[in-house]
């Protein structure tokens, strides 16, 4: 993608990187807002010590359990757009995260450092600096595409975190990949999820990042139009594989978008370079659930789909790139599920 130090950035983006994997003090409760969080008694009378609260952390590793879902009473996203529903990697082969050091800093915790993986701060800003070019170019779209409707277009935040975070939704991790709060209209990355996108599912490519961003935002347009009410609304009473069709078409119709995003974008800014598109196709690809299913367990199971296979994920991308219209990604809800 063709940027430079002229093009530019979104002010929208919030940096929390900072702030991850710090203390014993997590937010907690949905809505992220009030309360303070839960604190946890370190010393002191009816408190537990440092050297206690890092031994049982380890036995709970050591059993496979998280000690942070105790912490802070289960690790899911209530209501969150989790549309890179990507596996955590291995212990060994996390992404480290640059920073300071603290008390939770054991291997395997999200936030915590693996000295195998170094990541220099100058590459983190650099993704930053991308990040905001590429925020903005959506701004830049989506502003003129609500104006010609004549409505407002409420720009998204962009939150960037290291390991874990609160939310609108509750408490994100790092390991849920990234995702959208409908509830406080915020995106969540963790910029480690980019390598992993990289090297463990050979999605390499700016354009690719450029993708996920975009996909974001279009569960972003699905929440401010009322796309997104409409679906939840419609899970209640289904069985699971049906309300799975129904998440499938959701995330279908946000590639779609990000298709419209990507005609538009290159049109208002031109912004494309040769194999960009194919970097961004290459990604839809990998992330599908056939895919995902496939490496994780060997066999498929479609009833389980919850974002698209990802024949599908490319051929709503592709519909949305070449028609570069937001009419085009509708059907989205309206075709038989069989021939999406």
């Amino acid at each position: 993608m063709r940027y430079d130090d002229q093009d530019r950035r979104s002010s929208n983006v919030e940096d929390r990187r900072s702030q991850g994997g710090r203390g014993f003090r997590f937010p907690g409760g949905l809505g992220g807002g009030g309360g303070g969080g839960v604190r946890i008694p370190v010393g002191g009378r009816g408190g537990f010590s440092l050297t206690t609260l890092l031994i049982l952390g380890a036995i709970m590793l050591f059993f496979g359990i998280n000690p942070l879902e105790i912490l802070m009473g289960g690790g899911g996203i209530p209501g969150g757009r989790n549309s890179f529903d990507i596996p955590q990697l291995p212990r060994t082969e996390q992404a480290d995260h640059s920073g300071p050091r603290s008390g939770l800093d054991i291997p395997g915790l999200p936030g915590g450092r693996d000295a195998s993986a170094q990541k220099t701060p100058s590459s983190e800003d650099e993704m930053k600096v991308f990040i905001e070019n590429v925020l903005a170019d959506t701004e830049d779209v989506w502003n003129r595409v609500f104006e010609s409707s004549g409505k407002d277009y409420p720009e998204p935040k962009l939150v960037l975190f290291r390991g874990y975070t609160s939310t609108g939704c509750g408490m994100g991790q790092a390991a849920m990949g990234p995702f959208y709060c409908p509830l406080d209209k915020k995106i969540y990355i963790d910029l480690a999820f980019y390598d992993q996108l990289k090297q463990q599912f050979s999605a390499p490519g700016d354009f690719a990042q450029a993708y996920v961003i975009a996909h974001e935002v279009g569960h972003h347009i699905q929440t401010i139009v009322g796309i997104a009410d409409k679906v939840q609304r419609a899970k209640q009473g289904r069985s699971k594989e049906e309300g799975n069709r129904l998440q499938v078409r959701m995330e279908l119709q946000a590639d779609c978008l990000a298709g419209v995003w990507a005609a538009r974008n290159h049109q208002l800014n031109q912004r494309l370079e040769p194999g960009d598109i194919e970097e961004g196709l290459n990604a839809a690809k990998q992330i599908g659930d056939d895919m995902i299913q496939r490496r994780q367990q060997g066999y498929v199971v479609p009833d389980a789909f919850t974002h698209g296979s990802a024949a599908q994920r490319q051929r709503w991308f592709k519909l949305g790139f070449k028609d570069g219209n937001i009419q085009a990604c509708q059907p989205a809800f309206e075709l038989p599920y069989e021939e999406m």
